[in-house]
């Protein structure tokens, strides 16, 4: 079963970034579209960003559209998710998540595709 594991996470003031990461466990990861979500206090888990196992395609919330960048290194079994300009609204727990594909350009947005998630890694913004 594909393990992953969130790092990078922690406190940041506003305007500021944090570089989080995802390291899978498994050579599943070479087939597995991968994506970010996010759990606020009080509120539902939701989608944050999103990438093919080719690479090529990816997809973002409106919200952290032109500040947030993901990409994955298949090499080092790794995703990435650079995030820039923090805001306080951005605090919450992020998640790592994938699910393994034939379609090597596909995105998947919605928590009920994908197969297997990480622990999560707080990410604290403050004003």
């Amino acid at each position: 079963q594909v393990q992953l594991v969130e790092s990078g996470g922690g406190f940041v003031q506003a305007g500021g970034s944090l570089r989080l990461s995802c390291a899978a466990s498994e050579h599943t990861f070479r087939t597995s579209a991968m994506g970010w979500f996010r759990q606020a206090p009080g509120k539902d888990r939701e989608f944050v960003a999103s990438i093919s196992v080719s690479g090529g395609s990816t997809d973002y919330v409106d919200s952290v559209k032109g500040r947030f960048t993901i990409s994955r290194d298949h090499a080092k079994n790794l995703v990435y998710l650079q995030m820039s300009s923090l805001k306080p609204e951005y605090t919450a727990v992020y998640y790592c998540a994938g699910r393994e594909t034939d379609y090597w350009y596909r995105i998947y947005t919605a928590e009920r595709e994908y197969e297997y998630w990480g622990q999560g890694t707080q990410v604290t913004v403050s004003t």
